[in-house]
């Protein structure tokens, strides 16, 4: 059987250690446990295994970033843990904070624990008898990595953080022990060097992929590097005056003041180093191919934008979650009933926004809202769709303007009313499952539990291979992509961008490798010919927008636009606009196409990063809380 190195790992006597909880970092020493837990190489894997077995469920709901103004949920059902989306309901609190990474409460793991088993394993991993000292390198550097990330990923969601580069021992007093929150840069160049030197002796790619796939290589952790560097340029941690006050009780001032443009610099080296390393380990941007299935050009690339995520393990894939479990549910959350027995597993509760439907570009390569042939005024209209949609709409049917004329990966995001989906026991482009999504009809709302919100349907986190066989859901699963080369060209572009005094060919160089896949014009022609702003790929202002625009759509519904709005600082301008979505309890066509709004969010200054639970803050006095809290 094949191993899952992220199955958490029951190590009764490894984990049930006697724990401090009143300080994050300190280790017992039981010194009996931690001499048979590295006595050999079986119980040592066992223990690096747990140092996994805590990384974010990415993905689902109950990852802080897989939500966003993109999905939305009708929140009726207790099954889902639905915690982002109550917390941009509710908001947060600091008696019992949900997704709290900080004490491992509230849907989330404890990464302070984690930190602490990955210091321990990497003190401890000589002792282990026989294991090759490559191999205790290699593993000792997979526990450095980890370590860093889970800073890295607590610096993204609390903002300062205290470092804890080696555990302390049980009889040091209190004041040593009552660690304080460290500076944004100090916090971000430790994470940088831990990185680098858990780089040294890793291997480029996975050479044993039937027990290793999942493991960690140079090109995750120099991946990583690049967008810790990203992230510590833009200007939620680059000169961000809105926490001018956070600062520790001994006046320590925790965000840096004054923006500093060499930081893109800095990123920009990271970038391309990671990029050269990738193709050196053959990682390359993934198009899908399957002859067998006779398929159009057309619909060749709609499927490639749901196949670039959901082909388990392919080339584009720099890092992929080994949680396997979590593809099923995702298919779970996001399908839509396309047959009365799909109700028993078609949940249809993480839905798209008309936000996200209106992000992606028109058929020319640009926004509807500046494509200077899309009638975007009157895009909420009902149009006929007539013959000319085959593989992408129903034929001859009504549906809004804005369905149509857009962008392959439109199609193969997002499945709108009067569209296709292809899979699901169906792999004739011709006969496809219809989506049809108007109350009373096969997709639309039914239940009180099960049906889409806004009536869009998220067509990008199933694979086309699951079935169903008339009893059972038969889902063949994947990884999902917590890091993928699109990712970091556009991590790329966007540090050139942002370093440089007007963009250069390498910019428009690498956004145009991931438009040409997805079956557009470079950026350049389009924007020349289509736009209302032929000039704006020539400035630097229009090129940022550019560039994170083609985040979203490359990337949407893949746990980035959460982090990404956050770190731009337009989490709060982006969060408070209302959620909306068709009318859905309608049966005609003209009213069904009234756009109505969902939920109206309050997101605030304070909601940027999460709190620290009060105990936490009681227990020690050198911690100080975030800003509103």
């Amino acid at each position: 059987m094949r191993k899952n190195i992220f199955t958490t790992v029951l190590l009764m006597g490894f984990l049930g250690f006697q724990s401090c909880d009143k300080y994050l970092d300190i280790v017992p020493d039981n010194v009996a446990t931690l001499d048979y837990a590295f006595k050999d190489r079986v119980r040592a894997e066992q223990y690096l295994y747990t140092c996994y077995s805590y990384m974010p469920r990415h993905g689902l709901p109950q990852y802080p970033g897989q939500f966003d103004d993109f999905t939305w949920t009708h929140g009726g059902v207790d099954w889902l843990p639905q915690y982002g989306y109550f917390i941009l309901r509710d908001g947060n609190n600091v008696t019992s904070p949900m997704l709290d990474y900080w004490t491992g409460q509230g849907g989330a793991t404890h990464l302070w624990q984690a930190i602490r088993d990955c210091n321990i394993f990497i003190e401890n991993v000589d002792k282990v008898r026989d294991l090759e000292d490559f191999e205790k390198k290699r593993w000792a550097a997979e526990a450095k990595f980890l370590k860093a990330y889970y800073h890295f990923f607590l610096m993204q969601m609390y903002g300062p953080i205290p470092i804890v580069d080696e555990n302390l021992f049980v009889d040091v007093g209190p004041d040593e022990v009552a660690v304080t929150r460290r500076p944004i840069d100090e916090a971000v160049d430790y994470i940088v060097k831990t990185l680098d030197e858990a780089a040294l002796d890793l291997p480029n790619k996975i050479e044993v992929e039937v027990s290793e796939l999942g493991r960690i290589t140079a090109p995750i952790v120099k991946s990583i590097k690049a967008k810790v560097l990203v992230t510590a340029a833009s200007a939620l941690f680059n000169g961000n005056t809105d926490y001018q006050s956070l600062a520790n009780k001994d006046g320590v001032i925790l965000f840096n003041q004054v923006y500093d443009p060499k930081k893109w610099q800095r990123a920009a080296v990271a970038c391309k180093e990671a990029i050269d390393l990738c193709h050196e380990a053959g990682i390359k941007l993934y198009t899908y191919s399957n002859p067998s299935l006779g398929l159009s050009e057309t619909s060749r690339l709609v499927l490639s934008t749901s196949r670039v995520v959901s082909d388990k393990w392919n080339v584009e894939r720099i890092w992929g979650s080994g949680q396997y479990g979590n593809s099923r549910i995702l298919e779970e959350y996001t399908l839509p009933p396309l047959d009365p027995n799909h109700t028993s597993f078609a949940r249809s509760v993480m839905v798209p926004t008309l936000k996200a439907i209106e992000v992606f570009y028109s058929d020319k390569g640009v926004p509807i809202s500046e494509d200077n042939t899309y009638d975007y005024a009157n895009r909420y209209e009902v149009a006929n769709t007539g013959e000319n949609y085959k593989y992408l709409m129903q034929s001859n049917v009504q549906t809004a303007k804005l369905h149509l004329n857009r962008e392959p990966r439109f199609y193969g995001s997002v499945a709108v009313d009067g569209g296709w989906w292809f899979g699901l026991g169906r792999f004739n482009e011709n006969q496809q499952w219809p989506v049809n999504v108007r109350f009373g009809q096969q997709s639309g709302r039914a239940s009180i539990e099960r049906f889409s919100v806004t009536s869009f349907f998220i067509k990008k986190l199933s694979n086309f291979e699951s079935a169903y066989n008339a009893k059972d859901y038969l889902d063949k699963r994947w990884d999902f992509p917590i890091f993928r080369l699109a990712d970091l060209y556009l991590l790329y572009a966007e540090a050139l961008n942002e370093m440089l005094d007007t963009p250069n060919e390498e910019v428009y160089e690498y956004l145009n490798l991931i438009r040409h896949r997805a079956g557009l014009q470079d950026l350049q022609t389009s924007w020349t010919n289509y736009s209302k702003f032929p000039d704006k790929f020539q400035n630097k202002a229009g090129m940022r927008e550019i560039i994170r625009t083609e985040r979203n759509i490359e990337l949407a519904f893949e746990g980035h636009r959460f982090w990404d709005l956050r770190r731009w600082k337009t989490a709060i301008e982006n969060f408070n606009q209302p959620v909306r979505g068709w009318s859905i309890e309608e049966k005609e066509v003209p009213n069904f196409y009234m756009v109505r709004t969902v939920f109206n969010a309050n997101y605030n200054l304070r909601d940027v990063f999460w709190p620290i639970r009060q105990s936490e803050l009681s227990t020690n006095r050198s911690l100080i809380q975030n800003l509103g809290w």
